[in-house]
């Protein structure tokens, strides 16, 4: 056995969570005025709120919207969700009312190489283990309600098929919440005439599928149950589509989703509350939390600090030009996360270099920056800029942040909310407050009648700087396919590779003038949007040859250790 791995290092997240006790779930639930009798306890220390009471609470949704993105990831690390965490710790410092509202992480990236989605240092949600492990089991019920679906598919084509479902077109995956790339392509039916026909089929990771996506956009049971419904999972032979409605198992699906839809109810280290609920994953799906949290968090606090996933350039969008769309939200203000070690990647330094001073690399990196800024600024919403500073970061190359920043108005804060907690971005807070108290002047980046594919186009070149986009010829023809069905207005949800504004992935910085290729597309009517697969991006990712999961062990008083 290999006890190296077993060792609990006490500068850990799993180790610094560990050390603080949590408050009870029902003080938690006082702080926003959730009764007792609409909190369904899961352990002294989550919970999900009664969906009744959520959708009083998210009718009212007055509270103002406070989004966290990021330039675009690098190895060197942001720190995105830990500025969240961070940020809501400190506008709860400064007295305000506040809640935070997260996606729930993926079973994949937690046993891959990206790790938890819990936040770090003393800027954590807690029980940090259960919520990256199963949580309250939503991500089962999705993943049960999805393959349902699958095999109503094959049991109903083995029964004489009265659809007349085209095996050839059929467009309903199964999927599974792990990374595991040997299920990416394969063949079912095998064994004889009683496993039903052979075809071709593959798997998605669970928060790739469209009942995730529904999930978190669907208003209530009625609205989830008529969504799923819409979803079109095949072609007949006169090539009409095929819903899910048609399989009549919407109801099953919407019966195994219910107690799922519920919004999950944790806390901060320093006791501030946080609605973590749903999660598709932003370069392949819409990257936001769950609408009924978001909104139940709106009408429950006076601020609501929320994240999209990975940069700008793909969870923002599509949080601003998908859910607040769909959701009738208007953000107030977009907080934009970088660090110096991530601004020198950008610059051209490799992640062995980043340890010394380099002030025209950083200067170069912040272009990746400015150029978010700029994009968010198209929305119609103020940014400001949280750094999180390192030990090594030297003045400066915090001056040429500042200065990049100051060109385009922005203000840049920095942040030591991992090693202080609250404390360490009461500065941010209370810019934040500033820009979120004023007028919001938000605005979507294109207008529903714009065909679809004018609205790859205007995001590939307003949002990534592309030159022109390659549609391929096949993509093309299912864009007109998908207008002749009446879904012309539905929005886009760009699936591309998160480190790079191109679907290039090694092109870090600022390209511009590339040509985006669109290999793709795929229609999800229940969810309302189209999805355009750019470049390589994958929809079932792969472990890493050495995945986090091989460091995660339970130690003999039951402690899980090695979860990051």
């Amino acid at each position: 056995m290999n006890t190296a791995v077993r060792t609990i290092d006490p500068n850990s997240d799993a180790a610094i969570a560990a050390g603080i006790e949590p408050r009870p779930i029902e003080e938690i639930s006082g702080r926003l005025g959730v009764p007792l009798e609409a909190l369904y306890r899961y352990g002294p220390y989550k919970a999900k709120i009664d969906l009744g009471f959520a959708g009083q609470a998210a009718a009212k949704a007055d509270g103002r919207l406070i989004l966290v993105t990021a330039i675009n990831p690098t190895p060197a690390g942001e720190g995105k969700t830990t500025t969240t965490i961070g940020l809501g710790d400190a506008l709860s410092r400064i007295g305000k009312s506040v809640a935070i509202a997260l996606r729930e992480p993926s079973l994949g990236p937690v046993f891959g190489s990206k790790g938890g989605a819990t936040g770090g240092g003393h800027a954590q949600i807690v029980p940090m283990q259960d919520i990256n492990l199963h949580f309250t089991g939503d991500f089962h019920a999705i993943t049960a309600a999805h393959n349902l679906l699958a095999a109503a598919i094959d049991n109903h084509i083995y029964w004489g098929n009265a659809l007349d479902i085209d095996a050839r077109r059929i467009n309903w995956r199964r999927v599974v919440d792990l990374n595991d790339r040997a299920l990416r392509s394969v063949i079912v039916g095998l064994g004889g005439p009683g496993n039903g026909f052979p075809r071709e089929d593959g798997f998605d990771i669970t928060v790739a599928s469209e009942v995730m996506a529904i999930f978190c956009l669907a208003r209530s049971l009625e609205d989830l149950e008529e969504r799923l419904g819409r979803m079109v999972v095949a072609q007949n032979r006169a090539r009409q589509p095929i819903t899910a409605a048609h399989l009549k198992v919407t109801g099953a699906m919407t019966a195994l989703l219910r107690d799922a839809f519920q919004p999950n109810l944790v806390q901060t280290l320093e006791g501030t509350p946080a609605l973590v609920h749903g999660g598709p994953f932003a370069n392949i799906a819409h990257g936001c939390n769950s609408v009924i949290a978001t909104r139940a968090a709106l009408g429950l606090a006076d601020y609501v600090v929320t994240e999209a996933g990975f940069g700008a350039d793909l969870g923002a969008e599509k949080f601003l030009d998908i859910k607040c769309r769909q959701a009738g939200l208007t953000p107030r203000a977009v907080v934009i996360v970088a660090t110096v070690r991530a601004l020198k990647m950008h610059g051209g330094v490799a992640q062995k270099d980043l340890g010394p001073e380099n002030v025209e690399a950083v200067a170069r990196g912040t272009g990746n920056l400015v150029r978010h800024i700029e994009n968010m600024k198209a929305f119609g919403l103020p940014a400001v800029v949280a750094i999180n500073r390192f030990t090594s970061d030297t003045s400066a190359e915090i001056a040429a942040i500042e200065a990049a920043c100051a060109a385009v108005g922005a203000s840049v804060h920095l942040c030591a909310h991992w090693a202080e907690g609250s404390a360490g971005a009461v500065a941010l807070a209370e810019e934040v407050v500033r820009l979120a108290d004023g007028t919001s002047h938000f605005q979507t980046l294109y207008d529903n009648d714009l065909s679809l594919a004018g609205k790859i186009e205007t995001i590939a070149t307003r949002i990534y700087r592309a030159g022109s986009v390659a549609i391929e010829p096949g993509a093309l023809k299912k864009l007109g396919e998908f207008e002749a069905m009446g879904y012309g207005g539905l929005p886009v949800c760009m699936a591309k590779t998160p480190y790079s504004f191109s679907a290039d992935p090694s092109r870090r910085g600022t390209p511009e003038g590339f040509v985006l290729p669109i290999r793709e597309v795929r229609l999800s009517a229940g969810a309302g949007f189209v999805v355009a697969l750019a470049g390589e991006v994958m929809t079932m990712p792969g472990l890493p040859s050495h995945p986090a999961a091989e460091n995660i062990f339970v130690d003999d008083t039951g402690f899980i250790g090695g979860v990051f």
